[in-house]
């Protein structure tokens, strides 16, 4: 591969960050744009938080669940790191929201749980936050398609099966979306002026607060004032400089035009990506993005194409996850002119893998991100990159307690 294909220049991506920025705020202000900008309506306890809450995590085929307890400063989580289960058969064809539930309930056999506690439901695909702290799905991301669901709330039904099973008695439920319990978690350290929830494993998203008079959308009868968790949907964004492989990754895909970003960026696609740019090479069809790290940890058996292809889709990534990022603080500052410190809480395998011979993940994210920033003219703005085991649990606890 004589020719980067994936590559993006420094002019690129500022052209990437401004027109995300300019997004964001359509999105913050009109519905049904291509990032939604969702507001959560959940004012998190930044300081003081007590108590003990059940969290519920679904994530892209795994699910997690464990009591979460908050007590003089401290935090416990137990199991350590969740009980844990394979959902990929909610892919299944056929499979129905009932289903669902009975595979999310079987928790309850393994677990000692407190006999009252409110769920905090970490649920990560793209879904509308009620004022009540529930969520209606708005639609299915990564493979699953309970038709059923769509426009449904996504919480109570939940919460009204599991006390059918005898075993304990749920009292509330608070659904917010795995980029928010990123951000909420980083709340924990109040020395920041302001604070982004990342998500780059199976798929991509961003979270942040904007303030109330920032968000023309609000319905005004609901009287919501202050800083407003947003949970982007910037999955959905489409960025500039795609490539004609994306186009073709995109129109296999089955949902063509959605998604854009995420198909570019994020673990489930990355090997889409490379077995499509070398459709004869016999790749299998489950070339994901572990193969393409494994493959850039151990070129000594690979071809050098292969190796110098998958080291440039793995770095291309990563600018356009900093470029996006940039595009985020370009709309926070821009409300804010004071915002010179920010906390970024990141999880995924994708945004914490590494490999031989370049800087891992996050790295690259952090170095394209600062140079992304000065060529917009935010040099004085540091964005600090945190990572906080289980944020997911620890932050939809948080919202459980709220």
């Amino acid at each position: 591969m004589k020719e980067n294909i994936f590559k993006l220049s420094a002019d690129q991506l500022k052209e990437i960050a401004l027109d995300l920025q300019q997004k964001v705020e359509n999105g913050l202000n009109n519905h049904n744009t291509e990032i939604q900008c969702i507001p959560t309506y959940i004012k998190p306890k930044t300081l003081g938080v007590e108590g003990q809450a059940t969290v519920l995590d679904l994530g892209g085929t795994n699910y997690r669940a464990s009591v979460v307890s908050f007590k003089d400063g401290e935090t416990d989580i137990y199991p350590p790191d969740g009980w844990s289960k394979d959902l990929s058969v909610m892919k299944t064809k056929g499979f129905t929201a009932k289903d669902l539930f009975a595979e999310q309930a079987s928790f309850l056999k393994d677990l000692k749980m407190p006999e009252r506690s409110p769920i905090g439901y970490c649920f990560s695909y793209p879904a509308e936050c009620l004022p009540d702290g529930d969520a209606k799905l708005l639609r299915w991301t990564k493979g699953v398609d309970i038709q059923e669901m769509i426009d449904q709330p996504i919480g109570k039904p939940l919460k009204e099966f599991l006390n059918t099973q005898g075993e304990a008695e749920f009292t509330a439920v608070k659904v917010i979306n795995d980029t928010v319990a990123s951000l909420f978690a980083g709340l924990s350290d109040s020395t920041y002026d302001a604070y982004i929830g990342l998500i780059v494993g199976t798929g991509t998203n961003m979270a942040t607060f904007i303030h109330s008079d920032n968000i023309g959308k609000l319905d005004k009868e609901l009287n919501w004032q202050g800083l407003t968790p947003i949970n982007l949907e910037s999955g959905n964004y489409h960025p500039l400089h795609l490539t004609a492989i994306d186009d073709q990754v995109d129109i296999a895909s089955g949902t063509q035009n959605a998604q854009r970003f995420e198909k570019a960026v994020s673990g489930m696609y990355l090997g889409k990506i490379f077995t499509t740019l070398f459709p004869l090479d016999g790749f299998d069809d489950k070339f994901d993005a572990k193969s393409l790290t494994d493959l850039i940890n151990k070129p000594e058996k690979q071809k050098k194409k292969h190796v110098q292809a998958a080291r440039r889709i793995y770095k291309r990534s990563a600018k356009l996850v900093a470029a996006s990022l940039a595009g985020l603080v370009a709309v926070m500052v821009s409300h804010n002119p004071e915002i010179k410190k920010v906390c970024l809480t990141a999880e995924g395998s994708l945004f914490w893998s590494k490999v031989k011979s370049c800087k891992a993940y996050n790295k690259q994210v952090s170095k394209y991100l600062k140079r992304v920033l000065e060529e917009l003219g935010h040099e004085d703005v540091k964005v600090k990159v945190n990572e906080i085991h289980n944020a997911n649990l620890i932050g939809s606890a948080v919202a459980a307690l709220s």
